[in-house]
């Protein structure tokens, strides 16, 4: 049937002659198809953007540091819920840069924060630990 196909014959007449559908034709020279494209196993898939809502605490704790371009805009962006007494902001970006962001506030789990803000953190570390 490849050898049919490299030769010039449709999927169509390779089905009709064969007596199976033109999807199991497809399947069988998939590799020999003008648009397919051999998918590379060690390539992986692009990261997307993901929506995450950082507690008030943290979200103020980064406002008050230096960050890069990239973080602030996001920290900017980011959109405030209340939340009880306090706030969350929902912030979207590529998993990398919450990663970053919680580098940021490592500092939040030292002696010197307050229990509140130790629990944010650990609410927001989390929240970006489950985008593996």
């Amino acid at each position: 049937m490849r050898a049919a196909y490299l030769d010039g014959h449709s999927i169509a007449s390779l089905a009709r002659e064969h007596d199976v559908s033109r999807g199991a034709v497809r399947t069988a020279v998939a590799d020999l198809l003008p648009d397919h494209t051999t998918a590379d196993q060690d390539a992986t898939a692009p990261e997307l953007s993901v929506t995450l809502d950082m507690p008030g605490k943290v979200a103020d704790f980064l406002r008050a540091t230096e960050l890069e371009p990239a973080e602030r805009a996001a920290l900017d962006q980011g959109q405030a819920v209340r939340r009880g007494t306090g706030y969350a902001l929902r912030v979207t970006g590529l998993p990398a840069l919450h990663r970053q962001l919680l580098d940021r506030c490592q500092s939040l789990d030292g002696a010197g924060a307050i229990p509140a803000q130790r629990k944010a953190r650990r609410e927001y570390e989390n929240r970006v630990n489950t985008l593996g």
